[in-house]
């Protein structure tokens, strides 16, 4: 018992000196007014400087159009492919149609995960 005493009230004092060590050297107003100059100067972390904005030559009406008109020409790219002409069949799609026919008849066309069984 009495080691369960002595134990909690030098945890207790140690608890107590730390706090201490842990006080901050500036008092609340310091503070604040060390970040009030701060910001006001610009220093307050990692801000971006100001920039100007760009002020444009051309109504927003002749920026749409010249924009319109370019991706009409396909100068503009969206995405990361470019965009290539799609392939044109040679075959009509009666024969196309035919054709796929007469090969899922004959177990050539594979269908799920497994193998084609043969005939």
């Amino acid at each position: 018992m009495k080691m369960k005493t002595t134990l909690s009230l030098v945890a207790a004092a140690v608890a107590l000196i730390a706090s201490g060590a842990f006080a901050q050297e500036k008092s609340r107003a310091e503070v604040k007014e060390e970040a009030k100059a701060a910001t006001k100067t610009n220093t307050a972390g990692e801000a971006p400087a100001k920039t100007t904005k760009s002020k444009s030559t051309k109504p927003r009406a002749d920026v749409k159009a010249e924009t319109k008109d370019a991706n009409k020409a396909g100068q503009i790219q969206t995405g990361d492919a470019t965009k290539a002409a799609k392939p044109k069949s040679t075959k009509a799609r009666a024969d196309v149609k035919a054709e796929t026919k007469d090969a899922n008849k004959a177990g050539q066309i594979q269908t799920g995960e497994a193998p084609a069984a043969k005939k």
